[in-house]
């Protein structure tokens, strides 16, 4: 199965983007009459063939259209990106593969980097909804400051992990399948602890992710994969 992404399809036929072209013809090396899927991220799933091709453009004629349900539960992950860009963007590749609605990067106190690169990382989220062949595709919010973030959220489940000492329950005691939800991870210097009493103050309750320390990316996907596989 060969899947495109295709922002709006507006009728019966669809020309690639110059990219999407570009690995459909000289990647995949797709001939007139393949078939091929595309989706538009927002659960629809259109199938079809190619039916024009020429040097660097590429047209699919499209047959048939569908809609994926989509889970009740939205699973919202703010999350410190990491100084090493590369591990962030692995958690993007990882967590969209795995099943995930929002992600917003949030800037703490500790917080070693304060730029990214949005383009380039959805991207990375488009790549990785085509590799698992996924129609829904994750919203990345903008890099919001923590202090602005946690007071304008509205989710039924508000989490947050963090590796001070402290009362913490797991997330399958704090999380009921089927509610929305938001996890706060930190980043590799962890929370401070006016941060951690500003999220309690604010519904957040503190979670445990295991015994072990975990670095930022793989505290993210933990906590992504635990909210997938109680609300499977």
């Amino acid at each position: 199965m060969h899947l495109f992404y295709a922002q709006e399809i507006v009728s019966d036929y669809y020309d690639l983007s110059e990219e999407e072209a570009r690995h459909c013809l000289k990647v995949l090396r797709l001939k007139k009459n393949d078939s091929v899927n595309l989706t538009n991220g927002k659960g629809k799933l259109f199938t079809g063939f190619v039916n024009y091709i020429s040097q660097k453009e590429c047209s699919i004629k499209i047959t048939d259209i569908k809609e994926e349900e989509k889970r009740n539960a939205t699973i919202h992950i703010a999350v410190s990106p990491t100084k090493n860009i590369d591990r962030f963007e692995w958690f993007l590749e990882k967590a969209t593969e795995i099943g995930i609605d929002i992600i917003t990067p949030i800037i703490c106190e500790r917080s070693e980097r304060q730029v990214i690169k949005t383009e380039r990382l959805n991207k990375i989220l488009i790549s990785a909804l085509k590799q698992s062949l996924r129609t829904y595709l994750p919203e990345l919010k903008d890099l919001t400051p923590y202090n602005k973030f946690i007071t304008t959220t509205k989710e039924q489940t508000k989490l947050i992990a963090h590796c001070a000492d402290g009362e913490k329950k797991t997330i399958k005691e704090l999380y009921k399948k089927g509610n929305n939800v938001l996890i706060l991870i930190g980043p590799e210097g962890d929370f401070t602890e006016a941060e951690i009493n500003k999220a309690i103050s604010s519904d957040f309750v503190p979670v445990t992710l295991g015994k072990n320390r975990l670095r930022t990316e793989t505290a993210a996907l933990v906590a992504c994969h635990s909210f997938n596989f109680i609300n499977e």
